[in-house]
């Protein structure tokens, strides 16, 4: 990276991290829980040093529990600072399981969440008891039908309106999502859900992965599968799954 001495009057800062959510309370910031947000801003004041105290802008939530292989967020700077070995600085007083990866100087108008045009989620299962992939992967001790949920997966590019996957209290205008891609993979013991879309409703993953199990241990159909999301009807759908599973691993911005 190279040394970058901000001059303007107004710089817009992004950067590029990972996290293990399993001792957060989501990134969001929250009174009386740890966070990962909280924890960065805490960390990147005392770095940077600023006469203002530094707020920052994720790319979106993830909530408890939940990890991030690539996670964005910006902040605006108003002064000079020079950002020669400020990866290695900060990753040094921050926990270990938070990491800085790269950051970049971007567009006033750039926004880390607004300016996203995907994001891709995974949700990991194993079929064998493991003892150290346990934190991070769901054990789930049934057969699971991986055909039957890829035919699910066919269908989520038909609709648009996922209320049915969504907590039922949240403040958001719609409930419509663009789904690009979504498909399982199994790999000897290990399956895995991979999910993209333009934008994701709180619990959305877990919800759809947990009705899609029901219909890979043949506990509904295909069809009942549709009727749920038509139903725009949340307690028709399955339970959501464990969020120590599901992973953020990319967010996408144009021209990249």
């Amino acid at each position: 990276m190279l040394k970058i001495i901000l001059t303007k009057e107004l710089e817009r800062i992004l950067i590029e991290i990972a996290y293990n959510g399993s001792h957060y309370h989501g990134w969001q910031t929250q009174e009386n829980a740890k966070t990962v947000q909280d924890t960065i801003e805490r960390n990147i004041n005392i770095i940077i040093q600023s006469k203002q105290i530094i707020k920052i802008i994720g790319c979106g939530r993830t909530d408890t529990g939940v990890h991030a292989e690539q996670y964005f967020f910006h902040f605006d700077l108003k002064e000079k600072f020079d950002f020669d070995n400020f990866l290695h600085k900060i990753n040094q007083i921050l926990p270990l399981d938070i990491l800085f990866k790269k950051y970049f100087v971007v567009k006033p108008d750039f926004h880390a969440r607004f300016s996203a045009v995907s994001r891709t989620y995974e949700y990991r299962i194993t079929n064998e008891k493991e003892p150290f992939s346990g934190t991070l992967y769901n054990y789930i001790k049934h057969k699971i039908d991986v055909d039957l949920m890829n035919q699910c997966c066919l269908k989520l590019a038909s609709y648009k309106d996922f209320t049915s996957f969504s907590k039922v209290h949240t403040d958001v205008n719609n409930f419509n999502c663009d789904i690009f891609r979504a498909e399982w993979k199994q790999i000897n013991n290990k399956i895995t859900f991979t999910i993209c879309a333009n934008r994701f409703l709180r619990n959305m993953v877990r919800a759809i992965v947990g009705t899609m199990l029901l219909v890979g241990r043949n506990k509904i159909s295909v069809e009942d599968f549709c009727d749920i999301i038509e139903s725009k009807n949340r307690s028709l759908a399955g339970p959501s799954v464990k969020a120590k599973a599901l992973f953020l691993t990319k967010v996408e911005y144009p021209n990249t």
